[in-house]
């Protein structure tokens, strides 16, 4: 089990199941779904759900949590409790092994005071710093003033930058104390600290150290962590370029002589100051994994964590498994870099930023190795934890091609949604004095211009805000609806709403079924009519802008006035979800319901775009499934389905979807081009037309439409190609055209003497043009015609 969350969670995971180890991962509410839960084979929430961080310092839940679940062994990663010697006795106390050194070995190293006292009798050089307890104000002051200033106040317990405080002067010092205090009780739950001599200017080293169970310790060269903020590492370089070999020398035996001491085993780092003559002053030990570790491993080629957990599982370091049989095993090769992505705004005092990810692209290539935690487009980023989004690190021969490397994978991330530090990271990599190793701890201080960001044009992402704004809270350049206007109220027609309804298309739908009232139409003599009003002649006319109580002021009128005449009323279309929402910010299904309660008696239809649904790109095989099985349940009867290409296959999911899912009618559409009375037609020919229909109706359709979207069937094509697909399949025929020629309703004439069974209009004042022909116009003009009346 990891103790621990984000991208050392994930680190340690992947280390573990290297070694087929089965992992547990634990989360707060907060972090339910953070990546680290998912990337192990088990995860367990940790703490009430109004806990967000606090439950990753409760040792007993964890302990808990553990032996409920069978945990032979803990890392605890790093910060939070990797350094809490009352949580390593614990698990020891409860038979699990903690991956890391023991309880004692933890007292005298991950309590900085008692690590000065031991390095002090072994003879490593210190900085000098308080002797007694800080218990009170009056101690405080007089410790401090013992050892000058400036001076440092440092947490006992725990690292990051977190408890810690420069004071420059004796005035100052009791506010900073209190809160370096304050800060430490907060992040590791120990507010002890101690005072130090501040040294200026100086060069922060550490060296990585790895022991076993047998007494065998070993070095794996040092880290340059110069680069800093507020006590906070940026960036790291293995091996440092800037120091002597000697120094480096002195640096591992000290690092040694510290660790032997006190037989340690596991991993862990011991850190000095390095001044401008390359005096040594010994920090603390950290008696875990460290953020920075990946730097060590490229320049060595050593797995720290792995090699963690197999020396907690007993192994000597000269196991075949590790493989470490002296420090002549370790070698260094080449250069190392790691930078902290971080979700901060360096232009504004790096104020930490929260969100989500709308959008996140990561770089790759030769040497380029990425540590994530929760970094994925849809990412939420959290406010409650630290803001390390992905470290990223890289290797070079030399020093330099892994400045240019480094850079080339900064300027491939793409992270949109929060602020990020890569700008700054970019400053830095680049600066003269950081290639040269010139950097101290007061690098980023003493160069304020590595705070000017690059100017970025983030084009796609100014336009996805754009877009957003304007559909949340309309465009400004348009004025929307008037309140204040007044609009003429509608002249209903008149009708007797004392009787019953007429009984229309959709009655017979509901007694007899979908297959009962094709059967139903088959028999009909009379020409049946699908009126486009409400859908498809004001998006034609009005650009879709008809709102919803228009339609409702109307709509009983229609059934009782026309419940037993008309076929079916077209409600919804590919545009409609997009331009309700958007533009008259109403509900589609809202009107489909508020109309499906005036109009219970006529058939309600839809057009659907296959698998493009009502939308404007492809979607998944189940989002259209389930779009067509609450739309048929929401009161849609006709789903007229159809494909620009007429490609059958990808209108199979929406047909098998209408005939089991719902009660509905499945009226799949072939689309007409081209001109069938043309002799040299090669493709669009009448064969092509007749083929497509015997597929569609092999695919279940129960109504074949001819969808003439472009008006262009003539009437002559019509009298050929209406019987010719009557003698090719059994279903009823529906044709479906513009008026954008002018001469459709003459096409329909023919179509009807051809025996079509039901052609679609618009009323008078909105047909014509892009809509379909004039309803009215047409119903009179079929009055005593010999054909279909």
């Amino acid at each position: 089990m990891v103790a621990n969350r984000g991208e050392i969670a994930i680190r340690v995971f992947r280390a573990a199941t290297e070694l087929g180890i089965p992992t547990v991962a634990v989360f707060t509410h907060e972090d339910r779904y953070a990546l680290h839960r998912y990337k192990a084979d088990e995860s367990y929430q940790i703490g009430p759900d109004e806990e967000p961080l606090r439950p990753y310092l409760d040792v007993e839940e964890l302990i808990r949590v553990a032996i409920a679940h069978d945990v032979d062994a803990i890392h605890p990663g790093y910060g939070f409790l990797s350094e809490n010697a009352h949580f390593a006795r614990r698990c020891r106390e409860s038979g699990i092994q903690f991956i890391g050194p023991d309880p004692e070995t933890m007292d005298q190293l991950g309590d900085k005071v008692a690590a000065k006292t031991l390095a002090r009798s072994v003879g490593v050089p210190l900085i000098e710093d308080s002797r007694e307890p800080l218990d009170n104000e009056t101690v405080v002051m007089r410790e401090a003033r013992r050892i000058g200033f400036p001076i440092m106040v440092k947490a006992a317990a725990g690292g990051g930058g977190r408890g810690m405080r420069v004071v420059r002067k004796e005035a100052d010092l009791l506010a900073q104390w209190n809160e370096a205090r304050s800060e430490a009780r907060n992040a590791f739950g120990d507010d002890t600290v101690f005072l130090e001599r501040f040294i200026d200017n100086p060069k922060h080293i550490e060296v990585q150290i790895l022991g076993d169970q047998h007494g065998n310790i070993v070095h794996l060269f040092e880290r340059d962590c110069s680069v800093q903020r507020r006590f906070q590492k940026v960036v790291e370089i293995a091996p440092s370029i800037s120091i002597k070999a000697e120094t480096k020398e002195k640096l591992y035996t000290y690092a040694l002589l510290l660790t032997r001491a006190v037989n340690y085993s596991c991993a862990g780092t011991v850190e000095f100051l390095v001044d401008s003559d390359e005096n040594i002053f010994f920090i603390e030990v950290n008696p875990r994994i460290q953020v920075e570790h990946t730097v060590t491993e490229e320049i060595t080629g050593i797995d720290l964590v792995r090699s963690q957990i197999l020396v907690a599982s007993g192994l000597p370091l000269a196991h075949p498994a590790i493989f470490i049989r002296n420090q002549d095993d370790i070698k260094c090769e080449g250069y190392a870099i790691q930078c902290r992505i971080t979700t901060e705004d360096p232009a504004n005092e790096f104020k930490p930023d929260y969100g989500v990810l709308i959008h996140y692209r990561s770089p790759g290539g030769f040497g380029i190795r990425l540590d994530a935690g929760s970094a994925f487009t849809g990412a939420r980023i959290s406010p409650y934890f630290d803001s390390l989004l992905v470290k990223v690190t890289d290797w070079g021969r030399t020093f330099k091609g892994a400045c240019e490397r480094l850079q080339r994978a900064l300027i491939e991330f793409r992270i949109r949604g929060v602020q990020t530090n890569i700008g700054f990271l970019e400053n830095v990599i680049q600066h003269p004095d950081f290639q040269q190793g010139r950097v101290t701890v007061n690098f980023i201080g003493e160069h304020p211009k590595l705070l000017e960001m690059p100017r970025r044009r983030d084009r796609s992402t100014k336009m996805l805000r754009f877009l957003a704004e304007v559909i949340v809270n309309g465009n400004p350049d348009v004025n929307g609806i008037k309140t204040t206007k007044s609009f003429r109220k509608p002249i209903v027609p008149i009708a007797d709403f004392s009787t019953a309804l007429p009984r229309g298309s959709r009655d017979i739908l509901l007694e007899k079924g979908p297959e009962g009232l094709v059967q139903w139409l088959q028999q009909q003599k009379a020409i049946q009519y699908t009126d486009t009003t409400l859908r498809d002649a004001h998006q034609s006319l009005l650009a879709t802008r008809m709102r919803t109580h228009d339609m409702s002021l109307v709509a009983e009128s229609y059934a009782r006035n026309l419940g037993d005449k008309i076929f079916s009323l077209e409600m919804w279309g590919g545009a409609t979800f997009d331009v309700a929402m958007r533009f008259l910010h109403e509900c589609p299904w809202k009107r489909l319901e508020i109309l499906r309660e005036a109009i219970p008696n006529v058939l309600f239809q839809m057009l659907i775009r296959g698998s493009n649904g009502v939308g404007y790109k492809a979607y998944p095989d189940n989002l259209t499934e389930r779009f067509i099985e609450e739309a048929g349940a929401k009161g849609m009867d006709i789903f007229r389905i159809f494909d620009s290409l007429n490609w059958v296959e990808s209108m199979k999911t929406s047909i098998r979807a209408v005939r089991e899912r719902t009660q509905s009618i499945a009226e799949v559409a072939v689309c007409y081009t081209g001109d069938i009375t043309d002799p040299n037609r090669t493709k669009y020919n009448l064969d092509y037309y007749i083929d497509t229909a015997r597929r569609i109706e092999d695919a279940g359709a129960h109504i074949l439409c001819i969808k003439d979207m472009a008006g262009l069937l003539k009437p002559r094509a019509a009298e050929i190609l209406i019987p010719a697909l009557k003698e090719a399949v059994s279903l009823p025929i529906h044709l479906h055209t513009h008026d954008t020629a002018g001469i459709q309703s003459a096409t329909y004439l023919k179509a009807v003497e051809a025996n079509v069974d039901i052609i679609d209009l618009a009323l008078a004042s909105m047909s014509g043009l892009t809509s379909q022909p004039n309803l009215n116009s047409f119903v009179a003009a079929m009055q005593g015609h010999t054909a279909k009346t």
